[in-house]
């Protein structure tokens, strides 16, 4: 076999590949690095909701790539892998360009999942992308466009009626948002808010069974329950057939149809194609597919191949498909790249979880903080956006984004003048816990100083 060229290739460009390539920037790693990926913008999947419903804007939640890796040195190719050829150390592109790697990060999550259901891929909405926010907004507009002007009472009451399927945390999160936002956008139209109704489709016998998020389902259902519309949750429910005007699940032995325009899928994911057709052994695989890597992240038997995030499983070891596990590995892959590169052993990975966080409608969420107390509403609800705009990428963009925020957020928004030492107080101790970056937390100190002075 050829001596490959001293380049390290990274596929994917979600929280694992992009983090990796940051930090090895970062780093000074001493090899050209290239970032390959199908979209020109990054998607930060745990504020694709805020996107969604419009509590931040596109510069924040789906950044250009362009942008984030500017001056970082790190080539990035907008291009589709076709396939990956382990033996030959070869990625190959749509294009029809390849590149050789001496060293090769998978970093290409995961794809949503169908488990025969009928109709469910042709014509349920996922929610995975900036390209599914887009068109699930442009959807739910139109219907509530045809709703107010339609004088049919049944065919009125299908526009109106969402049903999302699948009880874990995008569902959760699904409902919530659309249960706040969509009495609002009816409502501006001169609707009848009272005539939207949102369901939620559950196999389980209960919302966030087997999640990560599982703890907090007490404080959830509560929250769910103050939405601005209800919404209605119907357990041990399994969906068998998605029409373009019905959802058909079987309850109790028992068929019934939900008539709607609108059905939404979070009920799962699968492993990326690309992945399941890398020349892997089973036993090397685990129970969903996903190629086992060693606590360094390489493949057992391809050790110049590392792997993380939702693509990979690491061995013995058991870690949710969340942002923050993503994150970590993506910095740990960075660091063992560089030690190769400089002739030093690769050291295991350490992802240290630091709690999880739902968004649960406009301005309400639900924290669990370091697995030692419970936050839910306003509180919950910064505390979440705060501790994720800590993790955008880039210290520029980092920064920028957070400003934006606690502009809009605490000063705008959260502080009452009329009650200003108090809410001052409590926004203050909520940032310096930790909630975002030290740096933004002195600036945050420094404009409530300048602003006391000036009164």
């Amino acid at each position: 076999m050829n001596s490959p060229v001293y380049q390290t290739v990274i596929v994917g460009g979600g929280f694992t590949g992009l983090f990796t390539a940051l930090h090895l920037a970062h780093e000074h790693y001493p090899r050209p690095v290239i970032l390959i990926d199908k979209n020109k913008r990054f998607c930060f999947k745990p504020l694709l909701y805020e996107y969604f419903d419009g509590e931040m804007d596109s510069s924040q939640v789906v950044p250009h790539f362009s942008e984030l890796l500017k001056c970082s040195g790190v080539i990035f190719v907008q291009d589709t892998v076709q396939s990956i050829d382990l033996h030959k150390w070869e990625v190959e592109l749509a294009s029809g360009n390849s590149y050789k790697y001496s060293n090769l990060v998978l970093a290409l999550g995961s794809v949503t999942s169908y488990p025969h259901v009928e109709g469910a891929k042709e014509n349920a909405f996922p929610f995975w992308t900036e390209a599914d926010a887009i068109t699930l907004d442009r959807h739910l507009r139109n219907c509530l466009q045809k709703a107010i002007q339609t004088e049919d009472v049944e065919q009125r009451r299908k526009l109106l009626t969402v049903v999302v399927v699948g009880g874990g945390a995008s569902g959760v999160e699904m409902v919530a948002t659309l249960a706040d936002f969509l009495p609002h956008w009816y409502g501006v139209l001169g609707g009848n808010t009272a005539e939207i109704r949102v369901i939620l489709l559950n196999h389980g016998q209960k919302i966030l069974d087997g999640d990560i998020n599982d703890p907090l389902r007490p404080i959830a259902e509560t929250e769910l329950k103050k939405r601005t519309v209800k919404i209605s949750i119907i357990l041990r429910a399994e969906a068998t057939v998605v029409h373009p005007n019905a959802v058909e699940y079987k309850s109790h032995n028992e068929l019934k149809i939900l008539p709607t325009y609108t059905t939404i899928w979070t009920a799962g994911t699968s492993t990326h194609p690309l992945i399941q057709d890398l020349p892997i052994l089973p036993e090397h695989r685990d129970n969903h597919g996903r190629p086992l890597v060693t606590p360094t992240m390489q493949l057992l038997d391809f050790p110049e191949v590392f792997a993380g995030g939702d693509c990979a499983a690491v061995q013995n070891t058991s870690l949710p498909p969340i942002a923050q596990v993503a994150y970590q590995q993506g910095v740990n892959i960075a660091q063992n790249l560089k030690a190769l590169a400089l002739g030093k052993d690769p050291q295991p990975a350490k992802v240290n979880i630091r709690g999880t966080m739902l968004k649960l409608g406009l301005n309400d969420a639900v924290a669990n903080l370091f697995n030692i107390f419970e936050v839910a509403g306003e509180p919950a609800h910064l505390i979440r956006q705060g501790t994720y705009l800590t993790l955008l990428p880039t210290p520029i963009h980092n920064f920028k984004v957070t400003t934006e925020w606690l502009d809009e957020e605490i000063f705008h928004h959260y502080i009452n003048r009329r009650n200003m030492d108090q809410e001052v107080l409590h926004a203050v101790e909520l940032l310096s816990a930790g909630v975002v970056s030290i740096l933004v937390a002195r600036k945050l100190l420094k404009m409530l100083g300048d602003h006391g002075k000036g009164e």
